[in-house]
């Protein structure tokens, strides 16, 4: 039995970790530099980072290698290290999650290209597959539990990541898209289309990340829950909706408004949860603290029917215009 059954035998829900990239943004990264670089620059800001959401509740924390693929770091004239980089950032998780005395699970974060494959774009299949299994060993070597594969849009992507990632290990396999253009990813990808397809791989589990917010997330969670009920799911939802305030990309949603979705999304269908861009440790600690509600005690009639309402655009303006939009279409 793999570290991730094993930890699934103990608990229904699985808490997340938070944003890696607004942490280090607070931590002094500059726009335009490397995320990846810190890894070996500022290995103690990173293990900052693991520290303070296991801290916070999370029983998985992602690795700081979301951009780790020669195609990624080619940006930066850094496509020499992918191995180096993606090795340490494996190697500062892991030494956070063995520093305390329960199980906590590195999870390999492998985000998308940044290409597209033809015939839309210029990558071919093989050298998408070669480029995830070159990251997959630097993260396997440095002591992952499983891979997770990121906030992608195109499901040839995700399956190149996944044969890539199989390659070189064994070891368990989840994968999110974002759903963030009326309901759909960027490339026209629907919640159920993702799940059938990835269901049919064998994943671990599947789900989404990042997005248009919380409600986003939950329409994916439920769309899913109800075309593959017995497929483990996924929510990473952002700290809701971004705002520009005085020069600064602010998240709306506050600690408790990210416990209150992690209890939605639980009731619609999703085991593992967590947040994505503008949640910090205290986010994810509301999120762990909510989750410790049995979900016998949770009025889920009365979370399903706040649900309906927000459908129904009856207190966001934001989502009446979004369902208005997917009845045009």
């Amino acid at each position: 039995m793999n570290t991730l059954e094993q930890l699934l035998t103990t608990t229904d829900t699985v808490v997340l970790d938070g944003a890696m990239g607004t942490m280090l943004f607070a931590a002094g990264l500059v726009a335009g530099a490397s995320p990846e670089e810190w890894n070996v620059a500022h290995p103690d800001r990173i293990r900052a980072v693991h520290r303070a959401y296991i801290a916070s509740g999370s029983r998985i924390i992602l690795t700081n290698s979301f951009g780790g693929t020669r195609y990624r770091l080619k940006l930066h004239h850094m496509e020499d290290r992918v191995y180096a980089f993606n090795r340490a950032a494996a190697r500062n998780a892991r030494a956070e999650a063995d520093a305390v005395p329960y199980p906590v699970l590195v999870a390999g974060s492998i985000g998308p290209t940044g290409e597209l494959l033809v015939p839309m774009g210029n990558m071919e299949f093989a050298d998408a597959q070669a480029a995830f299994a070159e990251q997959a060993r630097g993260l396997v070597d440095g002591g992952v539990d499983l891979l997770w594969i990121e906030t992608m849009s195109d499901l040839e992507e995700v399956r190149a990541a996944v044969e890539g990632v199989r390659s070189i290990t064994d070891l368990p396999v989840c994968a999110t898209m974002s759903f963030d253009t009326n309901g759909r990813t960027m490339m026209g990808v629907t919640p159920a289309q993702a799940v059938r397809t990835m269901a049919a791989w064998g994943l671990a589990a599947v789900g989404a990340n990042c997005g248009n917010g919380i409600d986003e997330i939950e329409d994916v969670i439920a769309a899913m829950h109800h075309e593959a009920p017995g497929m483990r799911l996924i929510a990473k939802a952002n700290a809701g909706i971004p705002q520009w305030r005085n020069n600064e990309l602010l998240y709306d949603a506050t600690p408790p408004v990210m416990g209150h979705y992690a209890q939605r999304v639980r009731a619609l269908g999703a085991t593992f949860i967590g947040g994505c861009c503008g949640n910090g440790p205290s986010h994810i600690a509301a999120i762990a603290e909510a989750l410790r509600v049995p979900i016998s005690d949770v009025d889920l009639a009365a979370l399903l029917a706040e649900r309906a309402n927000n459908d129904n655009g009856a207190s966001d303006p934001a989502r009446r215009q979004r369902t208005r939009r997917r009845d045009r279409d």
